[in-house]
């Protein structure tokens, strides 16, 4: 059927079910049974068949887009870029457009009449645009948790951040490393209120302490680099830099190619954010893989499954991430 417009009726059809339950199945309403829904949902696949996304606008009063809020020091980042494609593909299965909304944000009123929900991602708790988004009266999904004063949001979708940079730690430890160092925002955010606490809770764990610089939640290379020579200066006894920002690595590399420190043996250094920094380093850097283009794919998971009724608002969903090992905690396997 490719000469012409797949009906719902030809789902039906070709499914052996009624119009009604063909809707039904793909708008996750009604009482149809799982077996029924996943026969019909291959169905329209096989068939092509792709909803008519004015006409349900109509029948849903729904303006048929969702709103993606980023952190406003973020938006230049290659994770946060491919966290918006992940939550573009997901939101187009439903037939929904993706508004990337100003880092100024907006004003509650205006924006709940543009957009059935919004997507909120490592809400900071100093974004006033955060605390508007959360009153807009539509549902809101973050992308971890809201740590801030504001209305809940209808539901999460979280990583095991303490775990990750524990594991970043455990791994560097077995390389050899004794006195290792941290570059981490300030806990404005849930992501790095977790990653700085797991670097307490770890020092204390191995009777070790972490040493913990801040910098700011988007540093640049150069800031990293600053930050990591005034640590290396004040302490040559550091024999591992981790870094928390995305695109923050080369800056740890380049401060420790001044400093004489060769990198993989007596200077381990690792990322607590994949990308193509840590991939394109001299050498190649070890980091947390957050998988960002699933991760966002998530999120809008999510909040299409609030706004078609498939889940309860208040669902908080997992995000797996993965440890990639590289040449910059040593010989790799």
């Amino acid at each position: 059927m490719t000469s012409r417009t797949v009906t719902l009726l030809d789902v039906a059809r070709a499914a052996g079910v009624s119009k009604s339950t063909v809707s039904d199945a793909l708008q996750g309403s009604g009482r149809v049974a799982e077996a029924t829904r996943e026969r019909v949902r291959e169905v329209a696949q096989e068939l092509g068949y792709r909803p008519n996304s004015a006409a349900r606008r109509l029948r849903r009063a729904s303006t048929g887009a969702i709103g993606l809020h980023l952190p406003q020091t973020a938006t230049r980042l290659d994770y946060y870029m491919n966290l918006a494609f992940g939550a573009v593909s997901r939101a187009q299965q439903d037939g929904l457009d993706v508004v990337l909304l100003a880092p100024a944000g907006d004003t509650p009123g205006p924006l709940a009449s543009r957009v059935d929900g919004l997507l909120v991602i490592d809400p900071e708790t100093g974004d006033e645009a955060v605390t508007a988004l959360l009153g807009a009266g539509v549902p809101l999904i973050t992308g971890e948790r809201y740590l801030g004063p504001a209305p809940s949001p209808s539901g999460a979708v979280v990583c095991d951040n303490a775990a990750s940079l524990a594991a970043l730690l455990d791994h560097v430890r077995e390389r050899g490393a004794r006195r290792p160092a941290f570059l981490a925002p300030a806990g404005t955010s849930a992501w790095a209120t977790a990653l700085r606490e797991s670097a307490v809770d770890w020092g204390r764990a191995h009777d070790t302490q972490v040493a913990l610089c801040t910098v700011p939640f988007a540093a640049t290379a150069n800031e990293a680099q600053q930050a990591t020579t005034a640590l290396l200066a004040d302490d040559p006894a550091i024999d591992a830099v981790l870094v928390a920002p995305d695109g923050a690595s080369p800056g740890v590399l380049q401060a420790a190619a001044a400093l004489g420190r060769t990198v993989g043996t007596d200077l381990l250094v690792a990322s607590c954010v994949d990308g193509v920094t840590t991939l394109g380093g001299h050498p190649p850097v070890t980091a947390v893989d957050l998988r960002p283009a699933d991760y966002g794919y998530a999120c809008a998971n999510l909040l299409c499954d609030v706004l078609a009724d498939r889940t309860a608002p208040d669902t908080v969903r997992r995000h797996n991430w993965i440890l990639c090992t590289r040449a910059s905690t040593g010989p790799t396997d």
